[in-house]
C-alpha cells in the first residue's frame, strides 16, 4: 500500500486488490527467493567444512564471499561466516547424534540477538549434518592421528634360556613377551619393530594402558 505524506502525518492510500495471477507470481517469487537462500547457506556450510575439517587450503573466506555473497557487506558476511563456522565446530566436537543436534539447534534459535541462529539457518545446519556427519568424523580422526600410527600388533610368549643378550638388561632365563609392531602413515609402506619384554616390563605397560583408559573415561564423562 502506498503512503501519502500530509504535513508530517501519514495516511494509507488503499490500492485495488491484486489479481489472482499477481498473487501467484508474488508467491512464486518468494518461494524462489527462499530456495536460493537455502542453497546459498548449504554452499556456505560446505565451504566452511572444506576449509575447517578437510584442510582444503584452496577454499578461503574471501573466495566464499565473492562466489556466494558478492553483494553482502564484509561485516555482514563475516558475521554469518563466523557464526556458521562456530556452530559447525561445536557440532563436530560433540559428534552430535540426531537428538543432541535437535536440542542444540532449538537452543540456538531461541537465543536473542545476532548470536542466535534463524530457523532457516538451523534447517540448513540440520540438513548438512545429516549427510556429512560421518565424513566429518572420519576426516577429524584422520587428521588427529599421530604419524606414524600403529597399524597392527602381534605378540607371543616365549621362554628365554641361556645368557642374557644385553638388550634392556633382560634376565638370562625366564618368560618373555615378543611383540611385533606395524607402524605406518598415509599411503606409505609399513615399518615393523620387534620388542622383547620380561614380566616386569609387561606389567608396567599394562598399568600405563589402564591409566590412559581411566583418563579417557573421565574426560568422556565430563563432556
Amino acid at each position: 500500500m502506498g503512503k501519502i505524506n500530509l504535513g508530517g502525518w501519514q495516511k494509507t492510500k488503499l490500492q485495488p486488490p491484486q489479481s489472482r495471477a499477481g498473487l501467484t507470481s508474488l508467491h512464486e517469487s518468494k518461494m524462489a527467493e527462499a530456495e536460493s537462500s537455502r542453497s546459498l547457506l548449504g554452499a556456505l556450510l560446505n565451504g566452511v567444512a572444506q576449509q575447517t575439517f578437510y584442510q582444503n587450503s584452496d577454499v578461503t573466506e574471501d573466495l566464499l564471499k565473492s562466489q556466494l555473497y558478492p553483494e553482502a557487506t564484509q561485516e555482514h558476511f563475516k558475521a554469518l561466516y563466523d557464526k556458521m563456522k562456530a556452530l559447525l565446530k561445536s557440532m563436530a566436537a560433540a559428534d552430535m547424534d540426531h537428538a543432541q543436534l535437535e536440542a542444540f539447534l532449538t537452543a540456538q534459535t531461541r537465543k536473542q540477538g545476532p548470536g542466535g541462529a534463524t530457523p532457516e539457518q538451523a534447517a540448513a545446519l540440520a540438513r548438512f549434518w545429516k549427510s556429512q556427519r560421518g565424513c566429518v568424523r572420519q576426516s577429524l580422526l584422520a587428521h588427529s592421528c599421530w604419524e606414524p600410527a600403529l597399524r597392527g600388533l602381534s605378540w607371543r610368549a616365549d621362554l628365554r634360556t641361556g645368557p642374557a643378550n644385553g638388550r634392556g638388561g633382560l634376565p638370562p632365563s625366564g618368560p618373555v613377551a615378543l611383540l611385533e609392531l606395524e607402524l605406518g602413515g598415509g599411503d606409505r609402506e609399513s615399518d615393523f619393530m620387534c620388542v622383547e619384554m620380561d614380566e616386569h616390563n609387561v606389567r608396567r605397560v599394562l598399568d600405563k594402558m589402564a591409566a590412559i583408559q581411566a583418563a579417557i573415561d573421565a574426560a568422556v564423562q565430563r563432556t
